[in-house]
């Protein structure tokens, strides 16, 4: 992840999340008044009156809902990575809320390519995390048959 120009930045409205990255936890918000999830996270609830939503921890389990297989041209640091998988996943407890991240073998691996297999849409997922730069971990997914416990 060293030198990865697509870091997000860390804000406000997004440092619990980025603070459970780090410890291996998925965190989203949720919505106080209705229960509803709620991410990307944002200073107020789209469904609610209360102004800040609630954080709360996840399972980390999903279903890819969709995937791409990237390609050059790219910016230099992904190019040399190309090419890759990337997946949009929807959470278990609410597959409404989807999460965009690299579909890999394992924690720490770089994104799975082609030829090890593209995912499949509907394919069972868990979150793992790469080892924290700049105290941010990015939530990366392994097929469920796959992960380790």
């Amino acid at each position: 992840m060293e030198g990865n120009p697509l870091l997000p930045p860390l804000t406000p409205e997004s440092a619990p999340f980025w603070e459970g990255a780090a410890r291996g936890e998925l965190r989203v918000q949720r919505c106080i008044d209705t229960g509803h999830l709620v991410f990307p996270p944002r200073p107020l609830s789209p469904w609610g009156r209360h102004l800040v939503p609630e954080w709360v921890t996840v399972s980390g389990l999903g279903s890819v809902w969709s995937y791409v297989v990237v390609h050059p041209p790219l910016l230099p640091y992904f190019a040399e990575r190309a090419p890759y998988n990337v997946v949009v996943v929807s959470l278990d407890e609410d597959p409404g809320v989807r999460l965009v991240g690299n579909w890999v073998s394992g924690a720490g691996e770089w994104p799975s390519t082609p030829r090890d297999g593209p995912p499949s849409i509907g394919e069972r997922v868990q979150v793992v995390f790469d080892p924290p730069m700049d105290g941010r971990a990015l939530p990366r997914w392994v097929s469920v048959l796959g992960a380790s416990e």
